[in-house]
């Protein structure tokens, strides 16, 4: 780890996620000389679910979701086409792959923790994560019709 992001993570007061993100983002800078794909990071939320407990249905986990937006775009991730995967397994927890606009995005350690708390907050899910990929990378082509309409407003 840089002694800069070191220094940050122990100077000022953030949580852990954010603090497992900046020692990745270091590391990946560090590397990104030597053509190293970007580390992989994983956001956690929720608990198991009670036996017997039904689990969500898809459409409400989806729901829950778009109530989270990029800060700068204030279009929520789901219809930015920032959510690539959804699995429910039958225990209820949820697996979720998803990207941002960028690798540089400044708000790479909040959306996916964002995604995954409000996921967990669906009646009938439990454990989830959320891990981040960059491939495929996003463009603009997988926004849907009423954000890119929304895009156009702004």
């Amino acid at each position: 780890m840089t002694e800069e992001v070191k220094n940050n993570t122990e100077n000022t007061q953030i949580g852990a996620t954010e603090s497992r993100l900046l020692q990745a983002m270091s590391v990946a800078e560090e590397t990104l000389e030597e053509q190293v794909a970007p580390v992989e990071f994983s956001a956690y939320a929720g608990e198991a679910l009670a036996e017997g407990e039904n689990k969500a249905k898809m459409i409400d986990i989806v729901e829950q979701i778009r109530t989270v937006s990029d800060p700068e775009i204030p279009i929520n991730v789901y219809d930015m086409g920032l959510i690539y995967k959804i699995d429910q397994n039958d225990a209820g927890d949820l697996y979720i792959e998803m990207t941002l606009t960028a690798p540089t995005c400044p708000i790479a350690g909040v959306l996916p923790q964002q995604v995954a708390d409000a996921a967990a907050q669906t009646q009938g899910v439990g454990k989830v994560e959320v891990k981040l990929v960059w491939e495929p990378a996003w463009t603009p082509d997988k926004m849907t019709d009423e954000a890119k309409e929304m895009l156009e407003l702004i």
